[in-house]
């Protein structure tokens, strides 16, 4: 008899090409995602005269550095974006990679990109050089992020050694409330967990609120969990992922799709497999949540108050809750809801799929903003799609900006920023310090609620609209 198996295993498995004395396996990698930041590894296979070992499998994309007010390079002032867009190019060139560029009408978020094109596909391997990489996970892949010199291993072997890491079961049982989205689930089970909470672990993500959950907003929860320390994070693939995925252009079609689907049925975990960790939340005590400091775990529901060190008996955790409240310039006791923003921002690989803006458009349908702010579609076809159905002019209305597709003020690389000192209401999936801009203050929160928030030129609960 065969021990039950996790998915995680069952995909592991069927990748592992070798396993060494120490333990590291040896895996057989399908889909390489390369961005701008690559130039490093080509230069390495460069310096050591390797080809790319499977040009067919690896996919360059232009989004960290690509600015969200032009599609042509000509008009790109800054050299060293200019430079970085120019070499993923050159690069892709060399090695005949299929590369979607700055002009490419398929162009987008690299974790926007791949599921909408069908090149994420459940029971795959996935990696690129980017930590949320995770996000392909919610079509029950093993997708994660990987470094500069692991990139060029990929690159010139098509595989590469990992440790096998523990597993977590993060089940979500019940019926999600009214606006409650899976941005709400993420930065709960966060805040509870802590940043570290999944360190070192898979995450699969299961129950009946989890398998409620659209496609895009499952991006959504897989995308966050390398926030909680997670090595990447899963979901079962079910009707959902199929009905997804028929259609997209790297999505097998016809007999082949059947063929597909009746192994991906397989994906899943057997009753009784074993798990390292198991963790339930109850879906009915999910409410509406956003950051109030400088890491995702520092998160609390919008109708709460800004925590009081004085309160925390644990020394460390008590000075960077001080830290914390300094560099957001906030005062313990405060109402989340009395925190005014200088500004707003609709965009990421975490929340910019068309399901996403017309959650903001929803709420901004007919209201102004008080404050300004940008919207960046996740990639150019959802720009299409959400301009076809006039979303671009509810935020044009709202007194909001409409850009093109990318990372856009999610990494401030691009010429996208929070000024020094400002604050922001932000759908990305970072607060750290600095990460929209040199002392720029980041509020993390659902689409919907960056869109209320908008509208009363403070953190607001969208419960109240």
């Amino acid at each position: 008899m065969t021990m039950p198996t996790t998915l995680f295993d069952k995909v592991w498995d069927a990748h592992e090409i070798h396993r060494s004395e120490s333990g590291e396996s040896l895996l057989w990698i399908d889909r390489h995602f390369v961005h701008e930041g690559s130039f490093h590894a080509f230069n390495k296979l460069r310096e050591r005269g390797l080809p790319v070992a499977r040009a067919d499998l690896t996919f360059g994309i232009a989004d960290h550095y690509v600015p969200t007010l032009t599609r042509r390079l000509d008009d790109i002032d800054d050299a060293k974006v200019r430079g970085m867009i120019e070499q993923l190019a050159d690069n892709t060139r060399e090695h005949a990679i299929t590369l979607f560029g700055l002009d490419d009408p398929r162009q987008g978020i690299v974790h926007v990109l791949g599921p909408e094109q069908g090149l994420t596909q459940p029971g795959l391997l996935m990696v690129c050089g980017d930590s949320h990489t995770s996000t392909h996970g919610a079509f029950g892949s093993v997708a994660f992020g990987i470094g500069a010199s692991e990139v060029a291993h990929v690159l010139a072997t098509q595989t590469l050694w990992q440790s096998r890491p523990r597993q977590m079961r993060l089940t979500v049982e019940g019926t999600l409330a009214p606006g409650i989205t899976a941005k709400d689930i993420a930065l709960t089970w966060i805040a509870r967990l802590g940043a570290d909470g999944a360190r070192g672990h898979a995450i699969e993500y299961a129950g009946s609120a989890i398998r409620g959950l659209s496609m895009e907003a499952r991006l959504t929860l897989c995308n966050l969990s390398i926030e909680g320390g997670a090595r990447c994070g899963m979901i079962a693939p079910d009707d959902t992922s199929f009905a997804y995925l028929e259609g997209r252009p790297w999505a097998p079609e016809g007999e082949r799709l059947e063929q597909a689907i009746r192994h991906w049925q397989t994906l899943k975990s057997d009753d009784g497999a074993r798990f390292d960790r198991d963790i339930t939340l109850d879906a009915a005590e999910i409410v509406p949540t956003v950051t109030w400091g400088v890491s995702p775990e520092e998160a609390l529901p919008i109708d709460s108050c800004v925590p009081d060190p004085a309160t925390q008996h644990d020394e460390g955790k008590a000075r960077q809750m001080r830290d914390s409240l300094d560099y957001m310039g906030l005062t313990p006791g405060q109402k989340l809801t009395d925190i005014a923003i200088d500004r707003i921002f609709i965009g990421s690989c975490t929340n910019a799929r068309i399901e996403d803006l017309r959650a903001a458009a929803e709420v901004l349908q007919g209201r102004r903003s008080r404050v300004p702010g940008i919207v960046s579609p996740g990639s150019t076809q959802v720009k299409k799609q959400a301009e076809a159905e006039g979303l671009d002019t509810v935020f044009r209305e709202a007194g909001l900006e409409w850009r093109e597709s990318g990372c856009s003020m999610c990494v401030a690389m691009n010429g996208d920023l929070v000024p020094s000192g400002e604050r922001c209401a932000s759908t990305t999936n970072r607060n750290f310090k600095g990460r929209q801009g040199p002392g720029a203050r980041t509020h993390l929160m659902s689409p919907a609620m960056v869109a209320a928030a908008a509208v009363a030129g403070h953190l607001a609960d969208i419960r109240a609209l």
